[in-house]
């Protein structure tokens, strides 16, 4: 087997996931409501003012949607997703292991200064 046949083996096994899903359907619904925008724009109706608001409105709503399942799904999987804004994905800690750093923070920390000071 060459590294070839690898290769294209590699990407038949692979499968789209539900966040790239996401993402592209908001890709095409964006690019969508700059078309419909463009196209209302050339044509005056008595509609054009409402769809004009609409497709702004939807211009900023469909992104957000977007960045809440991305972070949503990140938290129910615990998995590190570029909406946890940890870019990097470094760092990436639970709630639980979030809580259990406090909790040995406030048990360690018992009011007194260790430091030395000169």
């Amino acid at each position: 087997m060459s590294r070839n046949d690898n290769k294209s083996e590699n990407k038949a096994n692979k499968k789209i996931t539900s966040k790239q899903i996401v993402a592209i359907v908001g890709v095409v619904l964006l690019v969508l409501l700059y078309i419909v925008t463009l196209v209302v724009a050339f044509v005056d109706t008595s509609a054009s003012g409402r769809l004009f608001g609409m497709c702004l409105f939807a211009t900023i709503a469909v992104p957000v949607l977007v960045w809440i399942y991305t972070w949503m799904y990140g938290r129910l999987t615990g998995k590190s997703t570029m909406a946890d804004l940890n870019i990097g994905g470094k760092d990436h800690m639970t709630d639980e292991e979030i809580q259990d750093f406090l909790i040995r923070q406030a048990t360690e920390t018992d009011g007194t200064d260790t430091s030395d000071k000169a």
